[in-house]
Formats: C-alpha cells, structure tokens, sequence
C-alpha cells in the first residue's frame, strides 16, 4: 500500500463560439455588447461569465438601451451586474457555465459524499469492477493519528488478501477470459476499505459549485471534503471571480457567500 493525499486538477471550462454569439447578437441588434466584451478582455474574454452574461441579458434583451422599450439603462460594470444576479437570486443562468474537475486520490467515503450532489453534475468514477486492487492508495484521516501504525496494517492486510486471492483464483494465468477477471474482480471490491484511495472525473455548473462550496467547506462538512473543496473554491475564484464575488475564505476554513440559495 501506499500513503496519498488527494488533489484537484481543473481539466475544461467553457469555450465560447463567438461566430455563433455575433451571429445571434446582430439579428437582434445587440453586436455592440460582445464588441466592448471583446475590447475590454482584449480578444480573451472569460468563457464563463461571457456566457453567464450572454444568458442574463437575453432573457431582458438588454444587449442596449431601446431593445426592449421597458429597459431605459443597462449596466456596463459587469462586476456590478453580476453582483446583482446574485443578490436577486438569477441562478438560473449560472447553470450555462460548465468546470470539469480530476478529483486525484480521493476516497470512496468522498466519492459516496460527493455523488449526492446530482443535480447540475456529471460523474465518471474509477470502477473496481474492472481496476484490481494490487496497490492500495490511503490516507490516514488527522482525527486518527494516534491510531494511525494500527490503521495502516489494517490497510496493508487487506491489499495482502487481494493479492493473495487473485493468485489463488487464477487471474493472472494464460487465457483467463476478461469477464472471469471481472466477475472476480467484482467481488473482491467487497473487502477493500471505504477509505482507501480512488480518483473521479466531476463536472459541473456554477450553480451547482456554489452550492457545494458553501455545504462542504462548512465547518460540520467531512473532513476530506473540506479539504478538497477549500481546493474547489480557490480555483473557482480564479477562473470566475465575478461569479464568485460574494465568496469569503473564514477563518476556520469555510467558504461563505453573501448571497445564499442564488
């Protein structure tokens, strides 16, 4: 066995189809707004607070002033008119933008947390009905440091059985069909440890990542998922500070939005 300690690694965010945007924009004479996204990012426009944006407007038509004969100003500080999204609770739109997370070494006890958050998400976990378990990854939780020698023998014996199982089954000998490995391989899963270590694809909306930012960074979250969700958040707020202005680091860890429930 071997000792890990999870991580996160962002591997997609949105991409913006900007033909496809100005060709929208120009039929209902709101071109001049991508203009000045353009010119103000310099070309690079943030792909998810341009799209965020692009979703809160079209549901207005407030690309300008005139579009809509019963919107006589439209907010130009994009900081101010995603503050207002939030605070009128528009989450509707935070659902366009899209992050995709590698959730590296992370426990099934994380994993099995981590699913309930269904709405607004994708999943795409290592499966061990397929993935043998000949080298078991594990991380000693802090809480139980004073028992941590007894914790890993535990671990280490249960790898030893798995190791010890699959050669006295006969999974590695010539000419094993694979769906005998992975009937047995399947069943060998049943005596492995909840804690031991696993690695998930996660994908989801800004919506759903403020929501799940806030609940498991709390201070009565589990505490492998304080832990890489305090991860999350940083890098939330570096790919989409606006969507995430609202959001203060606490003391004790936690993740707090002004503007809850958006």
């Amino acid at each position: 066995m071997h000792e890990t300690t999870p991580s996160v690694f962002l591997i997609a965010r949105p991409s913006i189809e900007l033909e496809g945007m100005r060709g929208y924009l120009e039929d209902v004479g709101g071109a001049s707004w991508l203009d000045r996204q353009l010119e103000e990012s310099g070309g690079s426009p943030n792909g998810g607070e341009l799209l965020v944006e692009f979703g809160g407007r079209a549901c207005y038509r407030s690309w300008e002033p005139g579009l809509n004969v019963n919107v006589t100003r439209v907010r130009t500080d994009r900081r101010a008119y995603f503050e207002n999204i939030l605070r009128s609770a528009h989450g509707s739109v935070l659902e366009h933008a899209n992050y995709s997370f590698a959730l590296r070494n992370v426990s099934r006890v994380f994993t099995h947390e981590l699913v309930r958050h269904r709405a607004g998400s994708a999943f795409s976990q290592e499966s061990l009905r397929y993935v043998r378990l000949t080298d078991i990854g594990f991380r000693v939780p802090e809480v139980l440091e004073p028992v941590r020698e007894q914790a890993l023998q535990i671990v280490e014996q249960l790898e030893e059985f798995q190791r010890d199982a699959a050669q006295r089954l006969g999974l590695d000998e010539d000419g094993v069909p694979f769906h005998v490995k992975k009937e047995a391989t399947s069943a060998l899963r049943r005596l492995a440890p909840l804690g031991l270590s696993t690695d998930i694809i996660w994908t989801a909306n800004a919506r759903t990542l403020r929501h799940v930012i806030e609940m498991r960074t709390a201070a009565g979250a589990e505490e492998e998922l304080r832990l890489v969700f305090d991860s999350v958040a940083q890098i939330a707020l570096r790919e989409a500070p606006l969507l995430f202005q609202d959001f203060e680091r606490q003391d004790d860890g936690s993740w707090v939005p002004e503007y809850r429930k958006v």
